[in-house]
């Protein structure tokens, strides 16, 4: 390997036994340095070896930063990180923390009108923010009002006022509870969360688990202050999946599919949610926005869903709603 030679995101993602969504963010981070060629993102072998270097240094810092990235699906990426998107090099954002954003993003590189797209992990809520600040291009939303039973719509039109916005239906999944196999606690119900025999595992502030959660709560005249651990909250399905597998939580909320990745886990269904993309309708047209809505309609980005399983693709790609 010639130590001049430009690598993909893919090349550097197996050097450094890493996810290429990971790259990308050391790239965004301003901790791997990079260039483009065309469309295309590319690192040189000696600023890999100069990054590897300076881990070594401070191998405390690293580890905590890649195991951060790689063990959880939602590394935050707070707003005080946040640039306009002008100042990323027409960096290319979606903000949402469901794998099949990562099916996406591959797809959307592949597109003949596609380009290189960087993720931010970041909650439904945060998300909305960014988009209305400008700091991302899209963003993705799972919010539930229990004024009107209706997901996502209502907060778009409260979160991004005076901005006229098309929201398109990706995917829908069950909501529900995580217990321990066979549910030795009889947990069915949100009023069962008050019992002092159950330790619930929360969501942070400003995801949709957590905005279901705090809905339900309202809607059903149950006091957080009640609830023991509503207080200890993780960032990510898996995460508080695998505390009530260890036996830290009995009760924790997310999605299905999160439940099955976990061994020891029951999943008592909930309620269905709708899980849409918000794009600015001022971007609707351009050729990337476009290439999303094919990508989104294709027989060949519903069958990889189909297969990765824990989805209803019934209205996929439908625009549902403009404000």
């Amino acid at each position: 390997m010639e130590a001049n030679s430009g690598l993909t995101t893919q090349e550097v993602a197996q050097i450094l036994n890493i996810s290429k969504n990971t790259v990308y963010e050391l790239i965004k981070r301003g901790e791997l340095p990079s260039y483009r060629v065309g469309r295309k993102v590319r690192i040189d072998a000696i600023d890999i070896e100069e990054y590897k270097n300076k881990s070594r240094t401070n191998a405390k810092h690293a580890t905590n930063t890649v195991a951060k990235n790689e063990s959880s699906v939602v590394s935050q990426v707070g707003p005080k990180n946040f640039l306009p998107v002008s100042n990323y090099n027409s960096d290319f954002i979606i903000c949402g923390q469901d794998i099949l954003l990562d099916v996406l993003t591959r797809h959307l590189e592949q597109h003949a009108d596609g380009l290189q797209a960087l993720r931010c992990y970041i909650g439904s809520y945060n998300g909305l923010v960014e988009l209305y600040r400008g700091n991302v291009n899209i963003a993705t939303a799972h919010l539930w009002d229990s004024d009107t039973g209706v997901y996502n719509i209502p907060y778009v039109r409260r979160i991004l006022p005076g901005v006229h916005c098309v929201i398109v239906h990706l995917v829908c999944r069950m909501q529900g509870f995580y217990v321990a196999k066979g549910n030795p606690k009889n947990i069915t119900t949100w009023k069962d969360l008050t019992r002092p025999d159950v330790l619930m595992i929360n969501r942070e502030r400003g995801c949709g688990v957590r905005v279901l959660i705090d809905e339900q709560l309202c809607k059903q005249g149950i006091h957080w202050q009640s609830i023991n651990g509503y207080e200890s909250e993780d960032l990510s399905h898996l995460a508080v999946a695998s505390t009530v597998a260890r036996g830290d939580a009995d009760v924790a909320v997310g999605n299905e599919k999160a439940a099955l990745q976990v061994q020891n886990i029951e999943f008592i269904p909930l309620q269905k949610e709708r899980y849409d993309l918000i794009i600015k309708k001022d971007d609707i047209n351009k050729p990337p926005f476009q290439a999303i809505l094919e990508i989104l309609n294709s027989k060949e980005f519903q069958e990889e869903l189909r297969g990765i399983g824990g989805y209803d693709l019934s209205d996929t790609g439908k625009i549902v709603a403009e404000t």
